[in-house]
C-alpha cells in the first residue's frame, strides 16, 4: 500500500494533477478540533473545539446558494455565526473544501479552484502545520507540536461582525494589522456591510462607528475604568474591560470573569452596536447594552462647541461665553451649526471655565501627556495660545495625565443627571469668565438668601402651627367636656376629623414647567403664509381641523394646522400638544416651529414634510410601489425608536394614545416622524398605568383594555405600534380589512396565517421581491407580540427596538391578539371628516375613525 503523501499545493499545478492530488488526500473521518496538511474538511464535516463550545464548518445562510466557512456556538439552538472566513468570496455550490496549503489555510470550490486563502506568513514555512479551532473561538494555523500561542495565522486577527472575549479590537504596529468589526450586508448575507466599528489610534485613542466614510457615533477616549462616552460601562461580576496603548499596540478587549458565561459584541446590518449575554435558563440571548441609544449619541449633533444634553430642551446648548452660530436654526431646534465665542480671546488674559459631567471632545488631534499633573496641564495649556481646553487623562482615582485640545471642540455632551462624564476646562476670554463668575456669585448669594428666607419662613410657620395646634387642642377639649356622656360625641369627632380634607385630582398639573422658548406668530402673518388658508394649499383634513402648506417670511416651508372652532380639541389639548412637542427632541418626532393663539383661533406650525403621512402612500395602490421592503423596514425601525424615546429616553414618560398611520409623517428621505400629540399624556417616572373616563383614539388601533375599560399605559402604544407594523408589512388597513368569512380584521387574519406557518403570505406584493425573508418574518412576529390581548404579555419598546435591530435575538411565540374592536361588515368606509361617537355606561368614548393629513 502506498503511503499517503503530504502535499504543498501550488497555483501553477495543472488542474488534472491538482484534482488527482486532492483525491489522494484523506478527508476528516471523525469529529476533531483540527486538520493536518494531509486532511481536508468538506461541506458535511465540522471541527469542534475541545470544550465543545465552538464549531467550525461550511454553512449556507438563508435562501442563498452560496456556501461560507464560519464559526458558531456549538450548543445554542439557533445558529449564531461569530466569524466568516470567505465573507466576500463564497463557494458556489456544496462541493467546497477547506485545507492547508503550506503556510496558508485555503478554501476551494467544486472545480478545486482557490476562492479564498488566509494571508501569507512572513515566518519560515511550517514543517508540520495544523489548523485548529480553540476553546476561545479562535481558528489558528500553527506547528502541530507547538502548545504555546505562536501562530502563523489566526482568525482573531481578522474579525467579521463580532468581537469575542479576548479578541483585540485595534492596531498592532509590529504586524501592521488593524483589527475592526464590520457588519453583514443583511441578516442573510455575510458579505461586508456598510457599518464598521473601528479604533482610531491617533491622539487620544477612541472607537468610532462609521457608515461608509461618515462617522455616526464615537465611544469617547479611554479614561481608565471605561470610555468617556459610555457611562454605563461599569465594573461587574461578569466582564472586565481592558485598553492597552503602547509603542507596539493600541487595542481594546473584554474578558469574561466567569468562563461559563457567553458574551459577544456585534455591529449589525442596521448600524447598531449590541452586546449580548447568553442566559442558559431561558435559552435566550439577553440584550446587555446597545448604542447609539439617544439623540446625543449621534456624532456632532450640536456642531462645534455645542453641548448636547438629553435632559434639557432643546437638547443643544452653548457653553457660557458662547452663542449660537446660526440663531434662526437654533431657535428651530437645529443645533448642527454649533456655537461661536461672544468675545475674542486675548492669550495673555484668558482663563479656563470648569464644566462638569462632560463627555470628552473628539480627540483624534488631541495632545496627551501621561505623566503630567492637572496643575501642570493648566499652566501649559494657558501658555499655549492655541490650546482651547484640557482635562485629566484618567479618572481611575489617580487623576493622572493631561489631555489638551486645539481648535474648536467637537461632539460635546453633558450628562446632566450626573451619571457620567468628567470635568472639562474650556478656555474663555477674561470678560466672559468674569461674567460667569459674577453670575455664579450672584446665584450663590441668592441661594444663601433664599435658604435663609426659607429657614426663617419655616420657623415662623412651625411656630404658628404649634400655636394653632395648642389652640385647637384646647378647643377640642372644651367641646368634649361640654358634650361628655352625649350620644353625639362620635358624630362631633367625625366632624372635627373631616376638617381640611380636599378632593384628589386625577392627574397632576403640567403647567408648572415655566415658559416655552417657542416663537409666537400673529394670526394675520399665519394667514398670509398659508395663502389665506385656500384649498389649493390644503394638505389634509382631520377631526380637529385642516392642515395647510405655507411658507414663513424667511422662506421656510411649513405645515400649518388650523384647529376648527368646533373641534373636539379644546384649549387643554392644544396646550398639551404645544408643551409636549416643544420639549421633545428626536429625529423621529415631528418638530414644532411655532404656534398662534389669538381670540378663538388656535394654530400649530410644524416643519414641512414633503411626503406627507404614511397612510397616503402605504394605502394608495399607485404610490405604494415606491415603498420597497428596505424602506418599509426603515420606517418601522424609525417609529420604534421614536416611541422608545417617548416612553423611556425623554425627560418625561409620554403615552401618545393616538398612534396610527396618518399620524406618521415622512420627510424627503422617507424618515418617519411621529406627530399629533393632542391626546398624549405625561406619566411620572414611577407611574405604570392610568385610567380615564374619556377614551380617545382611532378605531382599529386602540388596545382592548383601553377601548373597553379606559385603562392606558405604555403597552397601549405598543399595541398601536403592532397594528402599524402589520399594516406596513401587508399594505392593508386593520380597520376595513376582511378575509373570506368577513369577520376577522387584519390582526386575526395574520394570526391565522402565522399559526399555519404561512406568515410571509401577508407580505404586500407592491413591496417587491428584494427582501429578506427572515427580516419580514421577524417584523410579523414583533407585530403579533405587540398586539397580544393581555397588556402584560406585550413587550416594552426597548425590547422591540432590540428585536428589530438584532438578527439573533430570541423571541417568544406570540399569543392570540386582541379582537375587541371589530367593524360591522355592512359598514362602509368613512370619509376623512367623519367621526364616530360610541357611548358606554361607564366611559365616554370619542373615537376618531380617519384623520387625514
Amino acid at each position: 500500500m502506498l503511503p499517503t503523501p503530504t502535499l504543498h499545493l501550488r497555483t501553477a499545478t495543472p488542474p488534472l494533477l491538482l484534482l488527482l492530488a486532492l483525491a489522494l488526500l484523506p478527508p476528516l473521518c471523525h469529529s476533531s478540533d483540527a486538520i493536518s496538511a494531509t486532511q481536508w474538511l468538506s461541506v458535511n464535516q465540522t471541527l469542534v473545539s475541545r470544550s465543545g463550545e465552538f464549531e467550525l464548518g461550511f454553512f449556507k445562510p438563508g435562501d442563498l446558494s452560496s456556501w461560507y466557512v464560519g464559526i458558531w456556538y456549538k450548543n445554542i439552538p439557533d445558529r449564531v455565526v461569530v466569524w466568516v472566513a470567505n465573507r466576500d468570496d463564497p463557494v458556489k455550490g456544496p462541493n467546497g473544501v477547506l485545507q492547508i496549503d503550506g503556510n496558508r489555510v485555503v478554501i476551494r470550490d467544486g472545480a478545486r479552484a482557490r476562492v479564498w486563502a488566509s494571508n501569507s506568513s512572513t515566518e519560515p514555512s511550517l514543517v508540520n502545520p495544523v489548523a485548529q479551532i480553540l476553546d476561545t473561538g479562535n481558528f489558528v494555523l500553527k506547528e502541530a507540536e507547538d502548545s504555546g500561542s505562536s501562530y502563523a495565522w489566526q482568525s482573531f486577527d481578522h474579525p467579521t461582525d463580532t468581537l469575542l472575549p479576548e479578541m483585540r479590537l485595534g492596531w498592532d504596529s509590529k504586524t501592521g494589522l488593524d483589527r475592526y468589526i464590520r457588519s453583514w450586508k443583511s441578516p442573510d448575507d455575510p458579505s461586508s456591510g456598510d457599518f464598521t466599528f473601528k479604533l482610531n489610534r491617533f491622539g487620544f485613542p477612541e472607537i468610532f462607528l462609521w457608515r461608509g466614510d461618515v462617522r455616526i457615533y464615537r465611544s469617547g477616549p479611554w479614561i481608565g475604568p471605561r470610555f468617556s462616552g459610555v457611562p454605563e460601562m461599569k465594573p461587574s461580576a461578569i466582564l472586565d474591560f481592558e485598553f492597552v496603548t503602547d509603542a507596539d499596540e493600541v487595542y481594546y478587549q473584554f474578558v469574561l470573569r466567569d468562563k461559563s458565561i457567553l458574551s459577544r459584541l456585534v455591529v449589525n446590518s442596521t448600524g447598531s452596536l449590541q452586546r449580548f449575554t447568553w442566559v442558559p435558563s431561558g435559552q435566550v440571548w439577553n440584550p446587555f447594552w446597545y448604542a447609539p441609544k439617544d439623540q446625543c449619541d449621534s456624532f456632532r449633533e450640536c456642531g462645534t462647541w455645542g453641548i448636547c444634553d438629553t435632559n434639557s430642551s432643546p437638547v443643544c446648548k452653548c457653553p457660557p461665553g458662547f452663542k449660537p452660530s446660526n440663531p434662526q436654526a437654533w431657535t428651530l431646534r437645529d443645533g448642527s451649526s454649533g456655537c461661536v465665542r461672544t468675545t475674542e480671546l486675548e492669550c495673555g488674559s484668558d482663563g479656563f471655565l470648569p464644566v462638569k459631567n462632560m463627555k470628552l471632545p473628539e480627540s483624534t488631534a488631541a495632545l496627551v501627556y501621561p505623566d503630567m499633573s492637572l496643575a501642570e496641564c493648566a499652566a501649559q495649556c494657558g501658555r499655549n495660545c492655541s490650546c482651547n481646553g484640557y482635562s485629566n487623562r484618567l479618572i481611575d482615582g489617580s487623576g493622572s495625565g493631561c489631555v489638551m485640545w486645539a481648535g474648536g471642540l467637537e461632539d460635546l455632551r453633558e450628562y446632566g443627571d450626573g451619571t457620567g462624564g468628567q470635568t472639562l476646562f474650556i478656555r474663555l476670554a477674561a470678560a466672559d469668565l468674569a461674567a460667569v463668575k459674577g453670575r455664579n456669585d450672584s446665584d450663590r448669594r441668592k441661594g444663601i438668601a433664599k435658604f435663609t428666607g426659607i429657614a426663617v419662613g419655616m420657623g415662623i410657620l412651625l411656630l404658628a402651627l404649634g400655636v394653632y395646634v395648642a389652640w385647637k387642642a384646647r378647643a377640642l377639649a372644651r367641646v368634649l367636656r361640654e358634650q361628655q356622656g352625649s350620644h353625639d360625641r362620635s358624630q362631633d369627632m367625625s366632624r372635627f376629623g373631616d376638617e381640611g380634607v380636599s378632593s384628589k385630582k386625577e392627574y397632576p398639573e403640567e403647567g408648572q414647567d415655566g415658559d416655552l422658548d417657542l416663537p409666537l406668530f400673529d394670526f394675520s402673518v399665519i394667514k398670509m403664509c398659508s395663502g389665506g388658508f385656500c384649498d389649493t394649499n390644503k394638505l389634509g383634513q382631520g377631526g380637529f381641523g385642516s392642515v395647510y402648506k405655507g411658507a414663513l417670511p424667511d422662506g421656510q416651508l411649513v405645515a400649518i394646522k388650523r384647529l376648527a372652532k368646533n373641534s373636539g380639541q379644546g384649549m387643554d389639548e392644544f396646550k398639551n400638544e404645544v408643551k409636549l412637542i416643544a420639549r421633545l427632541q428626536h429625529r423621529n418626532l415631528v418638530r414644532l416651529v411655532g404656534c398662534c393663539v389669538e381670540m378663538d383661533e388656535k394654530v400649530l406650525i410644524y416643519e414641512y414634510l414633503p411626503n406627507r403621512s404614511l397612510d397616503s402612500i402605504l394605502f394608495n395602490r399607485e404610490r405604494s410601489t415606491g415603498l420597497d421592503w428596505p424602506k418599509r423596514f426603515h420606517i418601522i425601525c424609525g417609529i420604534a425608536r421614536g416611541l422608545l424615546y417617548l416612553h423611556q429616553d425623554s425627560r418625561f414618560r409620554i403615552i401618545h394614545r393616538d398612534l396610527k398611520a396618518s399620524n406618521i409623517l415622512l420627510d424627503g428621505d422617507l424618515n418617519p416622524k411621529i406627530s399629533d400629540f393632542g391626546m398624549a399624556r405625561i406619566f411620572g417616572r414611577d407611574q405604570t398605568e392610568a385610567n380615564t373616563r374619556r377614551v380617545v383614539g382611532t378605531y382599529g388601533y386602540m388596545a382592548p383594555e383601553y377601548a373597553m375599560d379606559g385603562l392606558f399605559s405604555v403597552k397601549s402604544d405598543v399595541f398601536s405600534f403592532g397594528v402599524l407594523v402589520l399594516e406596513i408589512v401587508s399594505g392593508k388597513k386593520n380597520r376595513g380589512f376582511y378575509y373570506e368569512n368577513h369577520e376577522l380584521n387584519l390582526l386575526g387574519h395574520t394570526w391565522n396565517f402565522w399559526k399555519d406557518g404561512r406568515g410571509l403570505e401577508i407580505m404586500d406584493l407592491s413591496a417587491g421581491d428584494g427582501y429578506s425573508t427572515s427580516e419580514v418574518r421577524r417584523c410579523i412576529q414583533v407585530g403579533l407580540l405587540c398586539v397580544q390581548e393581555r397588556a402584560e404579555d406585550r413587550p416594552t419598546m426597548s425590547s422591540v427596538v432590540l428585536m428589530l435591530s438584532s438578527e439573533t435575538a430570541s423571541m417568544r411565540q406570540p399569543k392570540q391578539p386582541g379582537f375587541c374592536l371589530r367593524r360591522n361588515p355592512l359598514e362602509s368606509d368613512s370619509s376623512s371628516s367623519k367621526r364616530d361617537i360610541m357611548c358606554c355606561t361607564e366611559n365616554q368614548m370619542t373615537v376618531t375613525i380617519l384623520d387625514g393629513r
